[in-house]
This record gives structure tokens, C-alpha cells and sequence, in this order.
């Protein structure tokens, strides 16, 4: 199973090429050279070409991303290892540079520091195949690893044994090499390149007008009308979590980090087990950073039990370095009149 890490590598620059420009904006034109030179196998002078434009604007991401390929295919791993660690620093919502690390790791033969990178690349993007297959072939490497040492402390385990042998006719009986990506792998994920979907805003409910009753006839006894049913409070709480979460866009967009912040519930669960100060000065320093930003959120459902909300958004985000769009799921608590944010997660 140790042959399968060139193909890991093939694999991601297969991908690279629908990658790059289909997550940001058009590069400066001697950024497209240096992507010419790339796909014409003109390494080094691609790499210079890159080089002088990261000296102009050295937090390009795509530039970034570029210079991180071209180091891996010149076998200077340890310096591709760093350029891509920063891009997952600076732009953690993005799955491929945790992918790129993944099969860097690989080829360097530490298999659990690639299988927790392709694990950051899934729990950012949970519909990233790509990733779930690269995964996958590095559960092989360890089990196959494990069985082997199994073997070397017990040369009769016939149980070893047979397992070792299975997870190599996984591959052995295919009839391509071992990991040769399916077609679908070289494409970019899915899930960036889908549409906001777009979904009527519903009509509020209009009260009908009363018809007059008839008049009762002299013998019959006035009945009286039956009370009106009271208004549903959940339809209120959905108008108060929608604008909630279009505050909170609103914030982000004019870079107003005490509104930002101030969206979130005082015992929000602060990701990668952070601090709570230490999250609010780095969402502060990620807010200030662009020159420019603008987000929007589509509430696209929202699930109310109580005091506690449940609402799936579609959410895009631009800046002048970089664009995507993503699903999250948002988890909200009620706070006297006011919906704040528990939780936040991407994916549905």
C-alpha cells in the first residue's frame, strides 16, 4: 500500500487546475502567465513570475495557492508545507490547501498528520469528495502499516494475515493503478460552485374580511361568534431570528466588529476550543483585515423549540482578496426580546 502516495499527488494537481479561478477573482495578467507557464510544465519561471507578484500583494490567496503547487512539484516539500499551513492560517474556510498539506504529509509518510489535515478539509466543506477519498486512502496506508507491525510481533497471526491481504486486493484487483482519482475528483467541490438557490419569500397571512351574519329569526336566541384564535408566536420568533442573522450580515459587511460580536450569546461555543477574548480578538483582526466585505445570508429553514432556534442559511462572502459561498447551520438562544448565536457550523 506504500505506492499509493504518488497518485495522492497526482491527484491534487489534477484538481488544481479547476481549482484556481473558480474560487476568486481574475487574476493581473502576469498572475495568468505564471498559470501558463504552469500548465506548460515551466516551473521555475513560473515561480518567478509568482514570486514578483506576491511582492506587490503578498496575501493573494490564489497566488499563494499557485506558488505552494509549484514548490510541490519541484520536490521542495518542506517549503510548499509552509506556504500552504498560511493559507489554512488565513483563509480556514477553504478545503484544498488542507487537502494539498494532506498529500505533503503523505508523501513524507506521516499519515496521522495527513488524516487530521483531510479531516479539517471535510468538517470546512462535509460535501468535498475529493477529500472523503483521499481519506480513505489514508486509513488504508494505516491499516496496512498496522497489520504489518501485527505480523512482525506475530508471525502465525493468520488473522493479520488476512486482513493485510484484503486491503491489498482492494486495489490489486482493480484494473487501473492503485487511487487513480475517478473523473468527478479533478472537479472543484461541488458545493462552491452551486448556486444560491432561490425561494419565494412567503405572503404574510391577511386577515379575511368578516362577512355580516344574517339576522336571526324572531324566535331563535342570539348565538354568539367564537373568539378569534390567538396569532401563532412562532411566526414572530422566525421574523426576529431572519433579521437576527441579516443583522449580523450587516455588521460583518460594514466591518462594525461591536455588532458583529454582539450577535453572538455570551456562552456562544467558541470553535478550536479557544478562548472566548482570544476568538473575539482574532474574528476582529479577520474583520479589519480586507479592505472591503460583503456578506449576505439567505435563511433558507428555521426549527423553533422553545427558547432555542435552529436556522440553515445560505451565506456568501466577498472581500477584495477573496469570494465564496458556503451552508451553515446556526444554532440561536432567546435572550429577553433579542435571538443571539450559540452555535455556528459549516455544513447542514
Amino acid at each position: 500500500m506504500l505506492h499509493r502516495i504518488p497518485m495522492i499527488t497526482r491527484l491534487a494537481a489534477a484538481l488544481t487546475a479547476a481549482w484556481i479561478g473558480a474560487v476568486f477573482a481574475a487574476p493581473a495578467d502576469d498572475l495568468r502567465e505564471a498559470q501558463k507557464l504552469y500548465g506548460q510544465g515551466k516551473m521555475q519561471p513560473a515561480l518567478e513570475k509568482v514570486d514578483g507578484f506576491l511582492k506587490v500583494q503578498p496575501r493573494d490567496p490564489q497566488a499563494r495557492f499557485l506558488k505552494g503547487l509549484l514548490l510541490t512539484e519541484q520536490k521542495r516539500v518542506p517549503e510548499a508545507i509552509q506556504v500552504f499551513v498560511g493559507l489554512t492560517e488565513d483563509f480556514p474556510e477553504l478545503p484544498e490547501p488542507y487537502n494539498n498539506l494532506a498529500v505533503l504529509y503523505a508523501s513524507q509518510g506521516n499519515y496521522d498528520k495527513a488524516k487530521s489535515a483531510l479531516e479539517l478539509a471535510i468538517h470546512t466543506h462535509p460535501s468535498y469528495a475529493t477529500a472523503h477519498e483521499n481519506l480513505g486512502d489514508i486509513y488504508a496506508q494505516l491499516a496496512s502499516r498496522a497489520y504489518d507491525r501485527a505480523l512482525q510481533l506475530d508471525k502465525g497471526n493468520t488473522t493479520a494475515q488476512l486482513k493485510l491481504s484484503m486491503v491489498k486486493d482492494l486495489f490489486s484487483s482493480q484494473k487501473v493503478a492503485p487511487g487513480t482519482p475517478r473523473p468527478e475528483s479533478v472537479k472543484p467541490p461541488e458545493k462552491r460552485a452551486e448556486p444560491a438557490k432561490v425561494e419565494p419569500k412567503a405572503a404574510k397571512p391577511v386577515a379575511p374580511t368578516p362577512t355580516p351574519a344574517p339576522a336571526p329569526a324572531p324566535v331563535a336566541a342570539p348565538v354568539a361568534a367564537p373568539p378569534p384564535a390567538p396569532a401563532a408566536p412562532a411566526s414572530d420568533d422566525k421574523v426576529q431570528i431572519t433579521a437576527a442573522l441579516e443583522g449580523w450580515a450587516r455588521a460583518w459587511s460594514s466591518k462594525d466588529v461591536k455588532g458583529y460580536i454582539g450577535a453572538y450569546a455570551a456562552d456562544f461555543e467558541v470553535p478550536d476550543g479557544l478562548a472566548r477574548g482570544a476568538w473575539e480578538k482574532q474574528r476582529a483582526e479577520r474583520i479589519q483585515r480586507p479592505k472591503s466585505i460583503e456578506v449576505g445570508v439567505k435563511v433558507q429553514s428555521v426549527k423553533i423549540d422553545g427558547n432555542v432556534a435552529t436556522a440553515t442559511v445560505r451565506q456568501s462572502y466577498k472581500s477584495d482578496t477573496l469570494k465564496t459561498n458556503s451552508t451553515k447551520t446556526m444554532r440561536l438562544v432567546k435572550s429577553g426580546d433579542r435571538w443571539l448565536i450559540k452555535q455556528e457550523r459549516v455544513g447542514g
